[in-house]
Order: structure tokens, then C-alpha cells, then sequence
């Protein structure tokens, strides 16, 4: 579920992505495939919302991490324009959580593992570079890679 941290500030890309995978280990021990986000205000580094995948529990194959973060900071700032925002998430966003991530503006992201079958920033359709994208964000990969690569691979393995 999303979260508001008023009091939560973090200054280092590693502090917010440390977030991301708490969020991410509730998923995981919730059912969910284990992606977190969170996403933080550029300047001040509050932390604006916390989520975790939420597919299986909704009943809602667009329930991400990243969609349910960036509408929860949506309703928090009453406008559907984060352009003074940060997102943190385990993994790289699929295509439809960087079409959503362009639309809201949102300025920069950090995730943490590559995903080469399903990403869709470095991977797959690099939604981004197509010459239809609105904006694009700033895009930093590998933030705390190993540690969000392992909670994805364990999470796989118990389910085989």
C-alpha cells in the first residue's frame, strides 16, 4: 500500500533505493512479484510515496509499484505533473510504467536491476528514445543492482 512520509528525507540515491526494497520485500512476502518505488521531491529529498506491486491483491494488471506511487503523489499534489520529482524502483521499468513515468514528467529514475526480457528503458522498446515521447526522464541504472537483482531471483526460485 502507498504510503505519505512527511518526515522521511532521503539526500543519496542508496537511502531511497533502500526504501524501494523494503517495499520490495513486501511484495514479495505478500505474493507479489518484489518491485518497490518511491518517490521523493528533488529538492527537498521528502519522501512523497512509497509503494509495492499490487497486481495479484487489486486484481489489476496495471497495479506497479511505479503506477501506484506516482498516483498516490498525484493526489497528494493535486496535479498529474510531477516535474519536481524523483522515482526509485528495484527494477527496470517496464513499458508501461515509462509511458506513465514520460507523462507525469516526472525528471529523473534510478532503478536498481536490468531487466532484458520485460524493461522497457534500456531494454526491449527503450520507450524514451522514440521520437513520440513527450519526455524523457534522466535514467540511471544499477543503483544497489545485486541487492534487487537477488530478491527478484529468490523470489523465482521459490516458485519453480
Amino acid at each position: 500500500m502507498e504510503k505519505k512520509q512527511k518526515s522521511q528525507v532521503c539526500k543519496k540515491p542508496g537511502e531511497a533505493m533502500a526504501l524501494a526494497l523494503k517495499e520490495a520485500k513486501k511484495a514479495a512476502d505478500a505474493g507479489e512479484v518484489p518491485v518497490g518505488a518511491v518517490i521523493v521531491d528533488r529538492d527537498s529529498g521528502r519522501v512523497l510515496a512509497q509503494a509495492h506491486n499490487r497486481v495479484e491483491r487489486d486484481r489489476d494488471p496495471t497495479a506497479h509499484a511505479e503506477v501506484l506511487a506516482i498516483r498516490a503523489v498525484g493526489k497528494l499534489q493535486n496535479s498529474a505533473r510531477l516535474e519536481s520529482c524523483d522515482l526509485y524502483v528495484t527494477l527496470e521499468p517496464c513499458p508501461m510504467c515509462a509511458t506513465a513515468i514520460s507523462f507525469a514528467r516526472i525528471q529523473r529514475v534510478y532503478y536498481g536491476a536490468y531487466d532484458p526480457k520485460g524493461g522497457g528503458v534500456d531494454h526491449g522498446p527503450r520507450v524514451y528514445e522514440h521520437p513520440t515521447c513527450h519526455h524523457a526522464p534522466e535514467v540511471y541504472g544499477g543503483i544497489r543492482e545485486a541487492e534487487c537483482a537477488e530478491i527478484l531471483k529468490t523470489f523465482f526460485q521459490e516458485r519453480r
